[in-house]
């Protein structure tokens, strides 16, 4: 049974109506209660449904994220716009049910990760859902409701990854995403699992197996005497591994094919570490992209 939750101070509404009126959620974790905030700030006239556990629907209640909720699919019936914000194996079985409680024409997405097998499973969606596949470059050491913010997608890449058909409403929900602040770019599923592999998966996976290694090696005690370049380093390690078992488990292959190219690179400057040159080399073109890294901020 639907659980009816604080609504926001309708006072507050936007001067043009919102892309979408209602806006499902379906996850409340550090995205979704981002995105529940975001729409919440930007369209306080539009109803945001939150679909989660009774916890997370108390803690987004509590920040004024959603207007109503409950945990399970039904509240999903009105939506226009379902934002499918779990991990992404939670994401595909949702996709899987999601025809029966959604009986009207829907814009259907997603936050995931990785891209092809979310992507793959919409494909059995009726035509009367469009699914466009998407994924938000942003987050936070932490995760839940609790560490949501409304500024989390400020200037940051937001990729979408429509599929055939679905042009209508890929202009529709690129403005909903300028609306909550990300920067909408369009990409194939296939060339943004590889992307992802590099940019983000990759450096999770080494910053966890880095403190995995020091961790092992030094104890507590050991640690008390890392300086703040492990502490930056590793700070990535501290992320929730129940988000990032269905990440690599989604993008194997893609991630593997990283991993070996970082196992040769350690490879080759295990064998130089003698060599004054190449280790010269290495630390001169790794600083150089690190400048290219940081000159990033300056244009999402």
């Amino acid at each position: 049974m639907a659980r009816m939750l604080p609504l926001a101070d309708a006072n507050q509404a936007a001067g043009e109506p919102p892309p979408f009126e209602r806006i499902g959620i379906v996850g409340l974790g550090l995205i979704g209660g981002s995105v529940a905030l975001a729409c919440r700030r930007r369209w306080p006239g539009a109803l945001v449904i939150g679909v989660d556990a009774n916890g997370p629907l108390e803690a987004a209640s509590a920040r004024y994220a959603i207007d109503v909720g409950a945990d399970d699919l039904g509240m999903l019936r009105e939506a226009d716009l379902v934002v499918l914000a779990a991990p992404v194996r939670a994401n595909i079985a949702v996709l899987e049910q999601l025809a029966e409680f959604v009986p009207g024409e829907a814009v259907v997405t997603d936050v995931g990760s990785t891209k092809r097998t979310t992507v793959d499973a919409a494909r059995r969606l009726p035509s009367r859902l469009t699914f466009i596949g998407g994924h938000p470059l942003a987050g936070a050491t932490h995760t839940g409701i609790s560490s949501a913010s409304a500024d989390l997608f400020e200037r940051r890449p937001w990729f979408l990854t429509p599929q055939e058909g679905a042009t209508s409403q890929l202009g529709r929900l690129s403005a909903w995403v300028e609306g909550l602040g990300g920067v909408p770019r369009i990409v194939d599923a296939a060339a943004h699992d590889e992307l992802v592999a590099f940019v983000s998966h990759l450096p999770q996976v080494v910053s966890s197996a880095l403190m995995l290694v020091v961790g092992d090696a030094v104890g507590t005690e050991g640690l008390r005497h890392g300086g703040q370049g492990l502490i930056d380093t590793t700070r990535l390690a501290a992320s929730a591994g129940s988000v990032w078992t269905d990440v690599c488990g989604s993008n194997a292959d893609r991630l593997g094919q990283a991993l070996d190219r970082l196992i040769a690179e350690l490879q080759r400057t295990r064998s130089s570490l003698g060599q004054e040159d190449a280790i010269a080399q290495l630390f001169g073109k790794a600083a150089a992209w690190r400048r290219d890294l940081e000159a990033r901020t300056d244009e999402p």
